[in-house]
């Protein structure tokens, strides 16, 4: 594969349009419906009943008039599995009721029983802002030190447009969010900085040895570093998507939303580096470098 000439920098801007276009989306789905949380932060309990047969929804909608519970739980079920998410903490008698009337449907059935209080559920979702926020200060100190302040601004706009767009997606998709997504944010933010630390390396190196005088010049430089670097991000994150997304068909429904958030953010953390980050550095840089004039030096060019 050929990646030589192909001008990368004039193609961001219909990926910038195509974000801007989700972002904007996103942030109306978010304003008007918010996340679907799951069990996670907020409180009920979460019943996964492991059966020797299959129970299907219309079977046990009759057992949840009979537990007294203010609203209809949600229900998924499975070939030997069950999973009911109560939208309240079920009390000692109604947890005893539900064990009971499953048990006459499926005798040898086991139960396995979660429950988040309020102030847990509260903590918990503290807890997650918390842990994505510090990442990202991390990272910004972690890139300004070893870059410059122009590489930081980049690098956190496309991680902050990669979690963001797997944030609107489960919002616009109305899918559940728990504990497992956050890992799952944290760790393409994680994977995201990899693959923009490498870029902004090469461009780095081929900025040391560069002889800016116009603004073309400049642009020349980021597409060549890319078309460095294109190769590795595209393979490195088709072996990383081709194990999500076997995780994702063939897992189970505990982590099937966590490998549903990693497929989606691969998708757009490998595009983001590339289209998004490098021509954000390109426009903040260019303010330096004059049609006609030379490149002001930085720290980067040392």
């Amino acid at each position: 594969m050929r990646f030589k000439n192909f001008d990368y920098v004039g193609a961001s801007r219909y990926f910038y349009t195509f974000s801007i276009i989700l972002t904007i989306a996103g942030i109306i789905c978010l304003a008007a419906f918010g996340l679907n949380y799951g069990v996670d932060f907020r409180s009920g309990s979460n019943v996964d009943i492991t059966t020797s047969k299959q129970l299907t929804e219309e079977q046990l909608k009759p057992i949840f008039s009979k537990i007294n519970i203010d609203e209809e739980p949600d229900v998924t079920p499975g070939a030997d599995r069950v999973n009911v998410r109560f939208h309240q903490v079920l009390t000692e008698p109604q947890d005893q009721a539900l064990r009971a009337e499953v048990l006459k449907l499926d005798k040898n059935a086991s139960f396995e029983v979660n429950t988040v209080d309020p102030e847990m559920a509260k903590e918990l979702g503290q807890n997650a802002i918390y842990a994505v926020l510090l990442s990202c200060v991390g990272i910004i100190i972690y890139v300004s030190i070893r870059f410059e302040w122009r590489f930081a601004i980049a690098a956190i706009i496309a991680l902050m447009h990669d979690a963001f767009v797997v944030v609107s997606i489960f919002s616009i998709l109305r899918l559940e969010v728990s504990l497992t997504f956050i890992i799952a944010i944290l760790t393409i933010i994680g994977y995201s900085i990899n693959d923009t630390i490498v870029i902004f390396d090469r461009i780095r190196e081929n900025l040391r040895f560069a002889k800016l005088k116009k603004h073309s010049d400049l642009v020349e430089l980021v597409n060549k570093s890319l078309s460095q670097t294109i190769a590795r991000s595209l393979y490195t994150a088709l072996s990383v998507f081709i194990a999500a997304f076997f995780m994702l068909i063939m897992g189970g429904e505990s982590i099937r939303m966590f490998s549903l958030a990693i497929v989606i953010g691969l998708l757009f953390g490998a595009y983001s580096s590339i289209f998004i980050a490098s021509p954000l550095w390109l426009l903040l840089k260019g303010k330096n470098v004059g049609k006609t004039g030379t490149a002001k030096p930085s720290k980067s060019q040392v």
